[in-house]
């Protein structure tokens, strides 16, 4: 089959992945001159850890053997299986802590084995939460170095700066009036949901979230796992229960950090610097610039754990990532068509989850 993917962000490429490994041809269609949407506007985190039980995570438990069977043999991509740890600075976490489910390999450990596993780690905390399933990538080379293995298939074509306008009996035209003809059509345009994507699917199930992020200098030191800190179990759903009431109830989050709707999680890039982030804004519309006070509230919590200051931000960023409105799926995936299906929402589940998305959704068109 010849297949066209609308599309060039992480989940548009893994579909290509997927459509390649199985002996189609595919053209990948993209509107800009490279990705510039949620895919590289993320931490590059394949986040096992936070699921939630059931569908959820066995998504995100299959996508991380298949991130790393990827990666092998993409080395551009940057896998690495670094890990999590979860810092515990108060014994309300701890009890979070304590309580998470036993179907992902967390570890409970105190200060002392934290610091051996991430010595960079030298504030005043408790413990930690370790997870050895979570892992990452570099989000800003990931879809360049997929698509340069693709390319070695000779199944491959990249089309960027080309808008999908119409969707045909054919295939697809594109906003410089040139057609191209597949036998399958899959829309995986992101966050972009008007257009073609809303005259196909007017009654879409899914809003948008916004977030704001940061990119450090080099730390000067390796940090050897990724980081969360314990605002992160208010916002995964992997972690409810009663320990989790009892922490919202004696332990309310700062004030910025409630407003923003935060929690730190901060990731080492292959140069040094760290990314850290995140917050989460859901009313439209969106503001077109980006606040100072949630980059105060990491760069404090973020240097707590460190124990010495955040190294200098260097760079700034907002994006906003498609989320399902059905907590119950992992993505909205609907054939729009008899040629076509849309595939959206994965939330911040899209670079976790993509290889397996891109996996079910080939299955689910026969391909």
């Amino acid at each position: 089959m010849r297949i066209l993917i609308v599309g060039g962000g992480v989940l548009g490429t893994l579909h290509a992945w997927q459509a390649v490994r199985r002996g189609h041809d595919v053209v990948q269609i993209e509107r800009e001159r490279e990705a510039r949407g949620a895919s590289v506007r993320n931490f590059g985190l394949v986040w096992v850890s936070g699921r939630a039980p059931g569908m959820e995570l066995e998504t995100a438990l299959r996508a991380r053997r298949l991130w790393e069977e990827v990666g092998a043999r993409t080395p551009g991509l940057g896998f690495r299986a670094n890990g999590s740890l979860t810092v515990l600075r108060t014994e309300a976490e701890y009890a979070v802590a304590a309580a998470a489910p036993a179907d992902r390999e967390f570890k409970l450990l105190d200060a002392t084995e934290t610091r051996a596993l991430n010595p960079a780690l030298r504030g005043d905390f408790l413990g930690a939460l370790w997870c050895p399933q979570d892992a990452a990538v570099e989000p800003r080379t990931a879809q360049p170095a997929l698509r340069a293995a693709l390319a070695t298939s000779g199944r491959y074509t990249w089309l960027p700066g080309r808008e999908v306008r119409a969707l045909t009996r054919l295939g697809v035209l594109d906003d410089h009036g040139d057609r191209h003809e597949g036998d399958l059509v899959l829309l995986c345009t992101g966050a972009r949901l008007g257009g073609l994507v809303r005259e196909l699917a007017a009654d879409l199930p899914v809003r948008r979230v916004r977030l704001q992020m940061a990119q450090t200098e080099p730390l000067g030191e390796p940090l050897t796992t990724s980081v969360a800190d314990g605002d992160s179990f208010r916002y995964y759903p992997a972690y409810r229960g009663d320990a989790l009431t009892a922490l919202n109830r004696e332990q309310p989050q700062n004030e910025v950090a409630a407003a923003h709707a935060m929690q730190l999680l901060m990731v080492q890039r292959r140069d040094g610097g760290l990314t850290i982030g995140d917050t989460h804004g859901y009313d439209e519309p969106f503001p077109f610039d980006v606040e100072e006070a949630p980059y105060d509230h990491l760069s404090a919590v973020a240097g707590a754990l460190l124990g010495r200051p955040l190294p200098r931000i260097v760079r700034r960023w907002a994006g906003v990532y498609a989320q399902s409105a059905d907590p119950s799926v992992v993505v909205h995936r609907a054939r729009v068509a008899d040629n076509a299906w849309l595939v959206t929402g994965p939330g911040g589940r899209g670079m976790t989850c993509a290889p397996a998305i891109a996996e079910d959704t080939a299955k689910e068109a026969g391909l």
